[in-house]
């Protein structure tokens, strides 16, 4: 009697939602989304890279040359498409002759951005891109223009991509390297509104001319990828002024840098406060609404872009972006080390989707930051490491890399903070190279759950695989005494019949659903 009494009660819960209708639709023009977006940043900040991704080839923690293998491991699983490196701030302060040659001759440099913690140079270009190597992924440097020289540039980029016989690739072999590594993407500077040198946009669209006009193989002029420093959050005026006094010949990309958090003050120099695990239910409400706030600055930015630049030959590049909360307690300061939530994997997830919508110009992204500052996909104590809720998220959406946009059309029910109100589902889809179409559905309420109806009928679906990231508490998080309370999970509480898959998707949680087809109609 009980059970029947359950599952009436469940029913009756049931038909109170809202069912919510999603089509599928094939856009007007063919995008692609590209790999890219889901790049990640790796900055000499904290312990991201000392005592995080490199421990040191003496560390009895396994290594390979110094990096630690359970995090080349984890990374592998992701299928990173780039890295960036070594900032960030500390791009403009970074050079790069000081990180190689042996070791114990490399001069020690005060991180004066990140704590004030010297450093010994034991992690350089050659130790950087031996691991992009290992990971199959595509480096990208950040090029040193506050205190660095174009003749400093220009001789990174011999050192690390000519062939034939020059002094820096001389050098590169007298340091133990004899192929170049071949490296495409290069950033002319970072935040050079800010950190970078306190530059106005006209002066810096100049230096961007000069510098740019030098960083070339002429061998292989397609070879490098020029992206110029660009704004913070809605300063449209920088992209503005880039745009139309820089000659298309000298540059590939434009980037655009924006920071999650509740408190609304992120950049400029200034960073936010607030727990990253003890937030209120205003604080949730506020950190996803600047979340979604991305997506209007990207169209307002895609916008000038548009306007500039007609036929679409220079890129957006999101090259940071992520949560910002305050440090954890016992914490160094400036180290910028904050655990990582349910919260963060809302984040994630929406954020992800904008760009994966946006992909006609948003060609790249990197995730602030890999191990253990920001939003890290990964944490490290000692021997022990976490794959955070954001990893996971990661993880499941790499299936949209290299697929084909597609269209969803749907009226989002609202998710409201007393007076203030949010659409509760966020999507995007593609289709891959094998015809299946994957569906990342993300509901940022956390309090109700949302009925989704998808009216597949156009499809001939041989099957339908759902996983799902969720938990009770949306503060949730991986620690190290319990590192899988977040995971992905196979989610199998749905129906699919006549063409109709009808799915209930709970509070503050993300799938993705994945349909198999032998022949895909679209």
């Amino acid at each position: 009697m009980r059970i029947y009494l359950f599952a009436f009660i469940f029913f009756c819960f049931k038909l109170t939602l809202a069912q919510t209708k999603i089509n599928i639709q094939i856009p007007e023009t063919t995008t692609t989304i590209s790999k890219h977006i889901y790049g990640h940043f790796a900055e000499h900040l904290g312990r991201c890279i000392y005592d995080g991704i490199y421990v040191g080839e003496n560390s009895e923690i396994p290594n390979l040359n110094g990096v630690r293998i359970d995090i080349i491991e984890a990374l592998k699983q992701l299928k990173i498409p780039n890295l960036r490196w070594p900032g960030g701030c500390f791009a403009d302060y970074y050079h790069w002759r000081d990180g190689i040659g042996p070791k114990d001759k490399r001069p020690s440099i005060v991180n004066i951005w990140w704590g004030g913690e010297s450093e010994d140079n034991s992690f350089g270009t050659h130790d950087f891109l031996n691991l992009c190597e290992e990971l199959g992924t595509e480096p990208f440097i950040s090029a040193n223009i506050g205190t660095g020289s174009v003749r400093d540039v220009m001789d990174w980029i011999q050192y690390t991509n000519h062939d034939g016989k020059s002094p820096m690739s001389e050098l590169r072999k007298k340091n133990g390297r004899e192929a170049p590594w071949n490296v495409k993407f290069w950033g002319v500077g970072n935040e050079t509104w800010g950190c970078g040198g306190l530059m106005t946009a006209e002066f810096y669209a100049n230096r961007f001319r000069l510098y740019s006009s030098f960083m070339t193989n002429r061998q292989n002029s397609n070879n490098i990828y020029r992206v110029a420093a660009g704004a913070y959050g809605e300063n449209y005026n920088w992209t503005e002024v880039l745009l139309k006094n820089i000659p298309k010949k000298l540059i590939e990309a434009i980037s655009l840098h924006y920071y999650t958090s509740a408190s609304g003050v992120i950049g400029a120099g200034k960073n936010p406060t607030g727990s990253a695990i003890n937030f209120s239910p205003k604080d949730y409400f506020m950190t996803i609404k600047s979340a979604l706030k991305i997506e209007e600055i990207i169209k307002n930015h895609i916008k000038i872009m548009d306007k500039y630049d007609k036929d679409q030959k220079i890129d957006l590049v999101v090259d940071e972006w992520g949560s910002w909360f305050g440090e954890e307690v016992g914490t160094k300061p400036r180290f910028l080390y904050q655990q990582n939530t349910m919260r963060d994997a809302i984040i994630a997830g929406v954020t992800l989707n904008i760009f994966n919508n946006h992909a006609r110009r948003v060609k790249m992204a990197n995730l602030a930051q890999t191990v253990n500052v920001l939003q890290a996909i990964i944490l490290t104590e000692g021997k022990k490491i976490i794959l955070t809720p954001t990893y996971h998220v990661m993880k499941l959406y790499s299936v949209h890399q290299n697929a084909e946009l597609l269209n969803l059309k749907f009226d989002s029910p609202i998710y409201k903070y007393k007076l203030e109100s949010l659409k509760a589902l966020n999507a995007s889809a593609s289709k891959d190279k094998s015809g299946n179409i994957n569906i990342s559905l993300v509901n940022i309420d956390n309090k109700k759950s949302h009925e989704v109806l998808f009216q597949l009928s156009d499809l001939d679906i041989k099957d339908v695989r759902i996983n799902i990231i969720s938990s009770e508490k949306i503060n949730d998080h991986n620690d190290f005494k319990n590192n899988d309370l977040v995971k992905s999970v196979s989610f199998t509480n749905f129906e699919y019949n006549s063409g109709n898959l009808d799915l209930e998707i709970p509070p503050h949680s993300l799938m993705l659903i994945k349909l198999i087809s032998d022949r895909n109609k679209l």
